[in-house]
């Protein structure tokens, strides 16, 4: 995300924050961070874990309803917050109401087109068409930006608690009896805009 453009000294929303696991980072060089989360036990972690960070705050709020001002944020991130593209409409609307000119927004989402991770996210989530996603993104003005990571686990007790997380029970003992060893690559889509 740095190679596109920076968020230091910047106003930051992080949209689906989660238990805030990664507001601080964002914050480490941010002016002010805003963290949106509908859930109401995820907001209490994302507090938690910020309660020393003075210009962090976490609000209650959904991406198709940002509890923030018109034209107030610089730069947004989401991860796994809007989903697949196509249905997110609303939140996009969203973005266009809070980024501020000059601002850009980072989303972050599966790649099912490629590592092992995305021919388990192609079986268990057979209904996401990932040509009518890029399509989605690219003529809305987003660019793409592939990137490989992976998941690597202390135990394999570990791997198999998350992919039971991710998964369908079907899915995730199907995926599981094939893949040996606590680690899977993974491949992500960094889409980008300026506004």
């Amino acid at each position: 995300m740095r190679s596109v453009a920076t968020w230091d000294g910047r106003a930051v929303l992080d949209i689906g924050c989660g238990s805030g696991f990664h507001l601080p980072w964002l914050a480490s060089t941010a002016a002010s961070v805003v963290g949106v989360e509908p859930h109401g036990d995820l907001i209490a972690l994302a507090r938690r874990r910020t309660r020393r960070l003075p210009h962090v705050t976490v609000l209650q709020g959904t991406a198709q309803q940002l509890p923030v001002p018109d034209a107030s944020v610089d730069v947004v991130h989401a991860r796994w917050a809007y989903f697949f593209g196509p249905g997110c409409e609303p939140g996009l609307a969203e973005l266009d109401r809070v980024v501020r000119r000059g601002g850009t927004a980072y989303v972050v989402d599966n790649d099912p087109t490629r590592s092992t991770f995305g021919s388990w996210f192609r079986r268990g989530y057979p209904e996401v068409d990932p040509a009518a996603v890029e399509r989605f993104w690219s003529t809305r003005g987003w660019t793409r930006i592939p990137v490989d990571m992976r998941w690597s686990f202390g135990s394999r007790a570990d791997l198999e608690s998350v992919v039971r997380i991710e998964f369908a029970a079907q899915v995730a003992d199907s995926v599981l009896a094939e893949h040996t060893g606590t680690e899977v690559d993974y491949a992500v889509n960094v889409w980008w805009r300026d506004y």
